[in-house]
Order: structure tokens, then C-alpha cells, then sequence
């Protein structure tokens, strides 16, 4: 059990953004997905969303001035749930949401975006991130439950959304078979009309453990192209081609950052169910029993302030400040990094108080060094 000081030292006592998951069905059925029961009907009551609405209302006073806390409505496809399901389960938070005090965000698929949907995300202001990993060819891992491939519907729901004029983001991952591709990819990402492109390089997570990883020399090229085509092309910002700039910034000018800043999101996540995990939302769902199930609570018992507070005596929160400990005393990437990604170390190292993982190789230490050989490269030329 960790000592209240040790969990303050890094992981932010109230949460910046809680994710939401008002069903685990998808109606897709991705070659990748780590959620181990997309197949389930499992839709969130009203009662759950109204235990998380006034655990968000007790959070309030704590959030940073002019910054409202996030509602991340994400697993499964959150617009499975239909037109008339979804606004009951937003119903609880309209107060919160008119005062300014959260923002809605969602994470689909947009096979099922209809101007309906339009109308709906525009009137609740949701800010929308679209999940599509390129180019039919690129996307050929996003398929449906017969097997067929997704990328027209998808690509038809973007064009429902540019139409209504409803900004949104991209969410691409990035596997074995696109890495050598990144011009490909991010052209046709920019084409789209986003305003944001976010990349994930294929993860061994949840249940997806046996495909074909993208390799380190591969992810350090693709950074270094990504980094080529972001300096010769206007249109979208690369996601993580920001947060490193925006780390380099602070570097480059010894600019005191808030010591606030620094902690981790406990990123509170709410399953159909109202059982939180914490930490990393990939770790909902999966039975782990030497960790309870990573469950830190249920907002129909307690409010996600208590839970929070009590969540230095979880064994799996302890297991990773120590990780978090031994990442900083040994790392050199840490202070970019921060040492993250709890469900990373778990899926695979089985353990939270291990330090590198192939995600840290792959999508932190490749990004850095594919700066470092650009810079040399140019200073050389």
C-alpha cells in the first residue's frame, strides 16, 4: 500500500478528463481490438450516468479555472446505443455542461453518423475524434461482423460530419502491415478535412496478443518521415509531433512548469456498470483477479472523489508508482515521457512495477531519437 505523499508525488489527485463507456457492443469487429467483450449488449443505465454527474459536480470546485473536465464517451461504439438512448444518458450532465464545467468528446468509428447524429453532436457540442487508419488499403484491419471491410461507411460518416460542418480529429493506428507507409497514411488523413491527426503504432493490449508488431527501427523511420512530411505540408497537426514540440518548447526556454501539470491524469474510467478503473482505460473489462479486476470502486456506492482518494491502498496503483519510481531513476526519456501507461506494462509484463515496455520503445524513445538523426542529418549537411 502506498503512502498518500508517494501517490501526490506523481498522479494528480483530481482528474483533467474521465472516460465514459455507455456500452462495450461494437459493431465492428477490428482485427486489433483490445476490448475483450465487444460483443456484448451492455448499455449504461441512467442511474449510473447520474452517479457520475454529481461525482463530477463534487469534482468541480477542483478543476483548473477555464479548463472544464472532459467527458470522453468511448469502448465500443458510443453511438450503438442509438439517438434516444444516448441524450437520456447526457440528460444528467446539461447543467454541468451549460455552466462550462465539462465538454463532451467522443471516439467512433462514424460508420454510423447520419444527419440526425450531426444534428445531435452539434447540439450537445461535442468535439468528435474519428477512428480510420488511412486508405482502403491501410484500413483493411477495420472490418464489420461479417468480415467486410468498413472504410466506405467510414469515410462516408466523415463526409456527413464535414458536411454538417462538425470539426473533428483522426485517430489512426498504425500496424506491421501500414508502418512503412507514412505519406500514404497522412496524406489521406489530411485530405479529410481534420484538424488533428493522432497516431498509435499497434499496442500488444487486452485481448489482442498475437499479431504482428511494428519493430523499433520501423517505428523510428516512420517518426522520421512523419516528421519530413508535418515540415512540407500545411493542413492538420500531428498529435505527437505537437506534444513533442510543445516538451522542446519548455526544454529550449527553462520555462517553470507547474509542478501540477507534471501528475498523472488518474483518468477515472466508468464502465456500462459504473465500475471505475483507473489509471489506463484499457485496463476495464479484463480479469485480473491478484488485482480485483483493477476495479477501484463503483460512482453507484461512492463518488469518483472518494475513490480517488482512497486509490493509494490499490495494490495496482502502488505496483506502478514503483514502476513509475524505478522508470525516473533509470530512464533517460522519462522527463518526456513521464513514464506512463499503466496498461501497457500490464499487458505486457504481466506486472505494473516493471519500467520499459515496447509501447515506451516504439511511441516515445523512436519519436526522440528520429528527431535526434534528423537534427544530426541537417547540422551535417
Amino acid at each position: 500500500m502506498s503512502e498518500p505523499h508517494r501517490y501526490d508525488r506523481h498522479l494528480a489527485r483530481r482528474p483533467q478528463s474521465v472516460v465514459v463507456q455507455p456500452t462495450s457492443f461494437c459493431n465492428l469487429d477490428c482485427t486489433y481490438c483490445y476490448l475483450p467483450h465487444r460483443d456484448r449488449r451492455e448499455h449504461m443505465a441512467v442511474e449510473v450516468a447520474d452517479a457520475v454527474a454529481r461525482s463530477v459536480t463534487e469534482l468541480a470546485p477542483a478543476l483548473s479555472p477555464g479548463r472544464p473536465l472532459e467527458l470522453v464517451w468511448h469502448a465500443g461504439e458510443p453511438l450503438a446505443l442509438g439517438l434516444r438512448r444516448f441524450g437520456e444518458l447526457l440528460a444528467p450532465f446539461e447543467p454541468l455542461r451549460q455552466a462550462g464545467l465539462v465538454h463532451h468528446y467522443v471516439q467512433t468509428n462514424a460508420t454510423l453518423v447520419s444527419d440526425d447524429w450531426c444534428r445531435f453532436l452539434a447540439r450537445y457540442q461535442f468535439r468528435v475524434g474519428v477512428s480510420i487508419d488511412g486508405p482502403a488499403a491501410l484500413n483493411a484491419q477495420r472490418v464489420d461482423r461479417k468480415g467486410k471491410p468498413a472504410f466506405d461507411r467510414i469515410v462516408k460518416g466523415v463526409a456527413r460530419l464535414r458536411e454538417a460542418g462538425i470539426a473533428f480529429s483522426v485517430i489512426a493506428v498504425v500496424t506491421a502491415e501500414s508502418v512503412d507507409r507514412p505519406e500514404d497514411l497522412l496524406d489521406f488523413l489530411a485530405g479529410l478535412g481534420c484538424h488533428t491527426i493522432g497516431i498509435n503504432i499497434e499496442e500488444t493490449e487486452g485481448v489482442n496478443t498475437t499479431r504482428p508488431m511494428p519493430t523499433v527501427e520501423q517505428a523510428r523511420q516512420f517518426w522520421r518521415r512523419t516528421m519530413a512530411w508535418s515540415r512540407r505540408t500545411p493542413g492538420p497537426k500531428v498529435r505527437e509531433l505537437a506534444r513533442l514540440g510543445d516538451y522542446l518548447h519548455a526544454a529550449r526556454t527553462a520555462r517553470q512548469t507547474d509542478r501540477g501539470a507534471l501528475l498523472i491524469d488518474p483518468i477515472p474510467t466508468v464502465s456500462a456498470a459504473g465500475d471505475v478503473v483507473l489509471l489506463s482505460p484499457e485496463l476495464a473489462g479484463i480479469a485480473a483477479p491478484a488485482y480485483d479486476d483493477f476495479r477501484a470502486g463503483n460512482v453507484l456506492h461512492q463518488s469518483l472523489a472518494s475513490i480517488l482518494d482512497g486509490a493509494h491502498r490499490l495494490r495496482y496503483v502502488d505496483e506502478f508508482l514503483t514502476g513509475l519510481e524505478r522508470c525516473e531513476a533509470t530512464c533517460q526519456f522519462f522527463d518526456f515521457c513521464r513514464g506512463a501507461q499503466a496498461g501497457n506494462r500490464y499487458f505486457e509484463n504481466g506486472r505494473l512495477d516493471t519500467t520499459e515496455t515496447n509501447y515506451c520503445r516504439v511511441s516515445r524513445q523512436a519519436l526522440i531519437t528520429a528527431l535526434s538523426d534528423t537534427v544530426r542529418e541537417e547540422q551535417a549537411a
